[in-house]
């Protein structure tokens, strides 16, 4: 399970960043940036992939009640225009300016620190998994895009957003074809824009 062992390497505060949505076929990219209050850690965080949805909205209550938290989000015409990566490193760079504090020191979950970070900063493969700040930024993340998808998916029936997130899920795959590319489809992915050739 996540602890601090990470955390007490550096000075505090410190952040935790990750981000949700890099691989999708459809919606932004979405970062969390997340300073947790110890004496107030809610019980049972972790990598958001190794929980329920049920016990990932529970968990965002309580983070988002007992933490300092921001969101930073790369939009479908950013990762288009710039590449999924950078979107995301953009994503990174919102989500920690808007946090009521700056950070002395910010863990990112993944291979590399953005590079227009101007923040003292660690990237660490698996660390939703192993950092207690940075679990609760996947989680914040991840409920966060789940919910921006769900919204979009009233908007756009019939590619099961609402369950798949904008993955490349065959029941989207499906509605590719039989309903067509949306303004919020990620045309640089090559499904989106093998489906566009079919259309025209």
């Amino acid at each position: 399970m996540p602890n601090f062992e990470l955390e007490d390497q550096y000075p505090a505060p410190i952040a935790g960043v990750d981000e949700a949505g890099r691989g999708p076929w459809a919606g932004p990219v979405v970062a969390a940036a997340v300073i947790l209050d110890r004496a107030n850690v809610p019980d049972g965080l972790d990598d958001s992939k190794k929980l329920t949805a049920k016990r990932r909205e529970v968990l965002y209550d309580l983070i988002r009640q007992h933490a300092e938290t921001a969101i930073g989000i790369g939009t479908v015409e950013e990762i288009d225009r710039i590449n999924i990566a950078r979107a995301n490193d953009l994503a990174m760079a919102r989500a920690l300016d808007a946090l009521p504090r700056r950070p002395a020191f910010v863990l990112i979950d993944g291979r590399h620190v953005p590079h227009a970070l101007d923040l003292p900063a660690r990237a660490e493969i698996g660390g939703d998994g192993r950092s207690l700040s940075i679990a609760a930024a996947s989680i914040i993340a991840k409920v966060t895009r789940d919910r921006i998808m769900a919204e979009l998916a009233l908007q756009h029936p019939g590619f099961g957003w609402e369950r798949n997130a904008g993955y490349g899920t065959p029941e989207h795959r499906r509605a590719l074809w039989s309903v067509g590319v949306t303004p919020h489809h990620r045309r640089s992915f090559r499904p989106i824009r093998d489906a566009m050739l079919e259309e025209n």
